[in-house]
């Protein structure tokens, strides 16, 4: 028994011969390329400059009494999609209304989960392209989302949404990238 103890305390100490190093403190690095835009091609009421980097398009019509159109830009190396719902106002205030509630009650429902929602209203009176754009600070299925119109005739829905349980230090890179995204769409949409 002696021998196994001599032979264990032997081999303790004399089978590590490097100090242990703590490995040092580091921080997740993600770098996205530059953005690239080009004017949209999709036939719709609008037109706006898109990130050569959402991949993916996809058109739809909505049912309902008036024009509407969905399109989803997808960013499949960020795991994250822009959704944009276009809907025609048509002449009549109440509908302009009804959207201007609908917009900002799907803002305001991420406020129980939300550590603040700054937001930030757009205006080009050149363009005729007024909206606002909230951006939801916290661990919530959707960063930012945004509204424009031309108070007449156009309405413009968006919002961004990823493809991972909502964890707001992890997906804010990839959030501010979209942001900037959407911020060009507000900048560059142009109504027909």
């Amino acid at each position: 028994m002696n021998r196994f103890a001599a032979l264990f305390i032997f081999i303790i100490c004399f089978s590590c011969n490097e100090d242990y190093k703590p490995k040092p403190k580091a921080e997740l690095r993600l770098e996205y390329p530059e953005p690239k835009y080009a004017p949209d091609n999709l036939k719709l009421p609008f037109t706006f400059d898109k990130n050569l980097l959402a991949n993916k398009t996809t058109l739809k019509s909505i049912p309902s009494t008036t024009k509407s159109y969905g399109v989803n830009l997808e960013y499949q190396t960020l795991k994250g999609t822009i959704f944009l719902t276009y809907k025609a106002i048509e002449n009549n205030p109440k509908n302009l209304n009804d959207f201007l509630k609908d917009a900002q009650k799907f803002t305001l429902e991420h406020t129980q989960k939300a550590d603040e929602i700054p937001a930030y209203p757009y205006e080009n009176d050149n363009r005729k392209v007024y909206g606002m754009l909230s951006e939801v600070k916290g661990n919530v299925a959707s960063p930012a989302q945004f509204y424009v119109t031309d108070s007449v005739n156009h309405f413009l829905t968006g919002s961004i949404y990823f493809h991972a349980k909502p964890n707001y230090d992890s997906i804010y890179p990839a959030a501010q990238y979209l942001q900037n995204d959407i911020r060009r769409i507000m900048e560059t949409l142009q109504w027909k």
